[in-house]
């Protein structure tokens, strides 16, 4: 059985129903039923089958039947529902997979205790549940780690219970609004419930779900309602093309989005996600090009960045004062540091790659450890307390980890494990800087609160996103579920997004968010969206111009800047004009376009250098050159100008004035190019020796390639021949060149 196979026949039937192609879906779900071991989804697949033939019927005869839509709908959703539950089957029998082994073990317990829910009798679910909060909580004769760990016990059971349970009925219901009001759970057990009931709703869908996650959002818990809202949003955009089918979800999150800070929040949570994407870059970063420099100057350093950039500077005190000092000699690295703080502080995940190692300790095998947010009387930190060097200190210690904002609660936990195994000497050094962050990170945070008073929620979204993350990425479970981050997370185009949150004002902030990040198709989309309805706003058509000019599509590009020429005719729109018709060979609209813009600025140095660039391109040398000459007067020490000019006196004929800025180009050392270029001076002039010792030159630097100076000599040989040299020459001269790379003549 592959079952890779199978989750991709899953997926394709769900794609199909939503595209009302029914019989497609049929064939693909009579394949899967091969391999399930309930012979009741068999039945249910007959009925569903006899069902749709009935509405082919009635339909074909034309028989009126006022509720027929109400009945193919119904249909569609049943189908999905089944599909839903063979896969699931599969998966239990055939995956050997953890998810299906913890639901097996966590059966075979309740079969022994009793339910933790009772689907039949609420009442008796509660007195259950009651009686097993009373035996974890309240034995006064056990010892107090004792009953955190049967209370911890307990939390892991419901946690279980709420990720793997398929459907939620009313039993669940009562379970999350017993463990999330009775006062009964403190707030990081109701956290990590929450985020069960995420992964429950991402493994299987259920509108049950996203109702308990949505109710959840306005929750007054610390952490809940950010999870809750992340989950909720995770969930309608992973199952987007489903939301079609359930007009009541839709209804639910517009009921959601009348109250005051829910589109705020959501936009958020969007927002956070799209952040994600940077991970992966800024890791690759880290590792590549920050580190190691970072090891070259730790001798001046290793004070500096061993836990104070893990921490974060005080926002408010701007650009840390000894960064000069600790640079000194290194700008670069000085502007990279004060780059990786910015993004830090914007909640970039910059720590991936220092913390991906640390995700091997025990606490990471159990899968819920991955969504417990950190706090100081965790069992894992309690263990510290017998640590001779860190015990007496760790409540100092603990709450500054707790309290930094910076770090997301899987690493908090990293970096607590991994300190019981670090020489004396680096632990007492990080206590010292854990007991000077400490007031400074309650200062920032009362002065976080105060000029944002979402400052907290947003913090907790980042760090919680940064969480799920590292779960997708670096767990042992993350074959056994499908990682949102490696899709675009483009939850601004998603069904929900557009009717809650697609405000033009909304639209317009994402879509510059993108842009800055170099995001260009995403950008491009909704700056498009925003010209349906904004057409007479050149920025936007600006914008749009160069997301089309960064995504190589020229002929667009040169569309969108020119409407926006039209409304408001700026000298940057022109030469972007200018730039995408010359990449599409159109020079003489190029030149134009140029000149246009040259005239507004005729002073701006790069107008004048591609204004120069387009008369050349035409063949117009003489106007070339003049403009090329303002640029070496006005940048005497540019070097580079004086390669067009030697082309230009060379296409003109003015041999010696050619010859004589190709002799000052040697000074400074000359390319292939130029080589080959010499080549020609010498080779209309009579040298052919000469002519054939410049190409020999240029070939055996490496440079340029055998087959690319073939190319150059065959597209010149037409101003070659026209300057003089023979036609008959060339073949010669060309082979000459060729059998001199291997032999001397």
């Amino acid at each position: 059985m592959n079952i890779n196979t199978v989750i991709l026949q899953h997926k394709r039937v769900c794609n199909l129903v939503v595209r009302r192609k029914v019989k497609q879906s049929f064939d693909i779900m009579a394949d899967m039923l091969d391999s399930v071991s309930v012979g009741g989804l068999r039945d249910e697949f007959r009925e569903l089958q006899t069902t749709y033939m009935n509405i082919l019927r009635y339909t074909v005869d034309g028989i009126s039947d006022p509720e027929r839509q109400k009945v193919y709908l119904k249909l569609l959703r049943d189908i999905l529902r089944l599909n839903d539950r063979i896969k699931q089957d599969i998966l239990a029998h055939h995956s050997s997979w953890y998810t299906y082994s913890v639901r097996e073990r966590e059966q075979r317990e309740e079969r022994l205790r009793g339910n933790i829910v009772d689907s039949v009798d609420d009442l008796v679910f509660n007195s259950r549940l009651d009686e097993i909060l009373s035996s974890a909580e309240i034995l006064k004769s056990t010892p107090e780690i004792d009953r955190a760990r049967e209370k911890e016990h307990l939390s892991g059971i419901i946690f279980n219970h709420l990720w793997l349970t398929d459907y939620y009925g009313e039993a669940e219901e009562s379970l999350v609004k017993m463990v999330t009001t009775s006062g009964r759970f403190e707030w990081h057990e109701m956290a990590s419930f929450v985020s069960a009931v995420t992964l429950s709703s991402l493994r299987i869908w259920d509108p049950a779900k996203l109702k308990i996650l949505g109710r959840l959002t306005n929750n007054k818990t610390q952490h809940v309602a950010e999870r809750a809202l992340t989950g909720l949003i995770f969930s309608l955009y992973y199952y987007n093309n489903r939301l079609s089918l359930y007009p009541e979800v839709m209804e639910s999150v517009r009921e959601l989005a009348s109250g005051n800070r829910f589109r705020e929040r959501s936009r958020m949570v969007v927002l956070q996600a799209v952040r994600s994407r940077d991970t992966e870059k800024l890791s690759k970063r880290m590792n590549e090009e920050i580190l190691p420099k970072v090891v070259k100057l730790k001798p001046r350093i290793e004070e500096k960045l061993d836990l104070d950039m893990i921490l974060g500077e005080n926002p408010g005190e701007g650009q840390n004062p000894d960064w000069s000092d600790m640079f000194s000699g290194s700008e670069e690295m000085f502007k990279t540091m004060e780059e990786l703080s910015n993004l830090q502080m914007e909640g970039s995940d910059v720590y991936m790659s220092a913390f991906s190692g640390l995700k091997k300790f025990d606490f990471f095998r159990e899968l819920r450890n991955w969504f417990i947010p950190f706090y100081p009387d965790h069992l894992a930190v309690d263990d510290i307390f017998r640590d001779e060097i860190l015990g007496p200190a760790i409540n100092e210690l603990a709450e500054a980890l707790y309290k930094t904002p910076f770090i997301c609660n899987s690493d908090k936990f990293s970096l607590i494990l991994n300190m019981k195994h670090l020489p004396a000497e680096q632990k007492s050094m990080m206590l010292k800087v854990f007991r000077m962050e400490l007031e400074g990170l309650e200062e920032m945070k009362y002065d976080g609160e105060l000029t944002d008073p979402e400052a907290q929620f947003r913090t907790n979204v980042t760090q919680y996103i940064h969480d799920l993350y590292r779960f997708y990425k670096l767990s042992d479970f993350r074959n056994e579920f499908e990682d949102l981050f490696t899709s675009r997370l483009d939850i601004y185009n998603s069904l929900f997004y557009r009717e809650i949150c697609g405000s033009p004002e909304d639209d317009r902030s994402l879509a510059d968010y993108f842009f800055s990040k170099e995001y260009y198709s995403d950008a491009l989309a909704l700056y498009l969206t925003l010209i349906n309805t904004i057409a007479d706003d050149a920025e936007l058509y600006e914008k749009a111009g160069y997301c089309y000019q960064k995504e190589g599509e020229y002929e667009k590009a040169v569309e969108a800047y020119s409407t926006a020429a039209l409304i408001d005719p700026k000298s940057w729109t022109l030469r972007k004009t200018g730039y995408c018709l010359r990449r599409l060979g159109r020079s003489e609209e190029a030149l134009e376009a140029y000149l246009r813009a040259l005239k507004n600025e005729p002073d701006d140095p790069g107008t004048i250098l591609m204004t120069a660039h387009c008369y050349l391109d035409t063949g117009r040398y003489e106007e070339a050159l003049k403009l090329y000459f303002r640029i070496e007067y006005e940048s005497p020490g540019n070097v580079k100008v004086l390669r067009p000019i030697a082309w230009c006196y060379l296409m003109t004929g003015k041999y010696r004035e050619a010859e004589e800025y190709f002799g000052r180009l040697a000074e400074s050392g000359l390319t292939p190019y130029d080589l080959v270029n010499m080549g020609h001076l010498a080779f209309i002039q009579g040298y052919s020796r000469k002519a054939a010792m410049h190409y020999i030159s240029a070939l055996e630097k490496g440079e340029l390639s055998t087959e690319a100076f073939i190319n150059i000599l065959n597209d010149d040989a037409p101003m070659l021949t026209a300057a003089g040299v023979s036609a008959d020459d060339l073949p010669i001269v060309l082979d000459y060149v060729l059998m001199s790379l291997k032999k001397d003549l």
